[in-house]
């Protein structure tokens, strides 16, 4: 089953890009995190949703994501995927970063003006650094009713690089998920 939210046109481009559960290749070229000047993302699709199951018998796992990748070059800047496990039901957000990150101040995320959160970068690999984290309700309440996160890191410079992710279709992408 794959529902797909309205499009959004605001700030990204759509990018395909690896979702939890299944592997799926990147497109993107993978370069060092963007200088604050370079950050300058293409239009957004808004949230997407995809459910999955291993077989028949197994539990559907679903997923929603938004990406943001620059606009001159198609670098992924951020991907954001919330999932809801089959057997826990209790979200669980996968974002993932460009290389060329100052891996220990990780990442910062904030939606709309309010409290920030501090996440570590967990590992990195040839596509990118990951952060897996769980969704707490207080979190997950604040991204149903917010209008944007903002999710901050610093490149190797220890420039501070903020891209926003539109919130606007998120309540409604999460109820057909969760």
């Amino acid at each position: 089953m794959k529902i797909v939210a309205k499009s959004l046109f605001i700030l990204f481009a759509v990018f395909g890009a690896a979702g939890l559960g299944h592997a799926q290749t990147s497109k993107a070229k993978t370069a060092p995190a963007p200088s604050p000047a370079d950050a300058a993302p293409a239009a957004n699709p808004g949230w997407v949703a995809r459910c999955t199951s291993a077989s028949r018998d197994a539990p559907l796992e679903c997923a929603m994501e938004q990406t943001a990748v620059l606009s001159k070059t198609g670098q992924l800047v951020v991907l954001v995927n919330i999932r809801i496990p089959g057997d826990t039901r209790a979200p669980v957000a996968l974002i993932q970063l460009p290389l060329g990150l100052n891996l220990p101040m990780g990442a910062r995320l904030q939606v709309d003006e309010g409290k920030t959160v501090d996440v570590p970068v967990q590992t990195c690999e040839a596509r990118g650094c990951y952060i897996n984290t769980p969704v707490g309700a207080d979190i997950l309440a604040a991204l149903k009713s917010g209008k944007q996160l903002k999710v901050s890191f610093q490149n190797l410079s220890k420039e501070t690089i903020t891209i926003p992710m539109p919130l606007a279709d998120f309540a409604t992408v999460y109820e057909k998920i969760k």
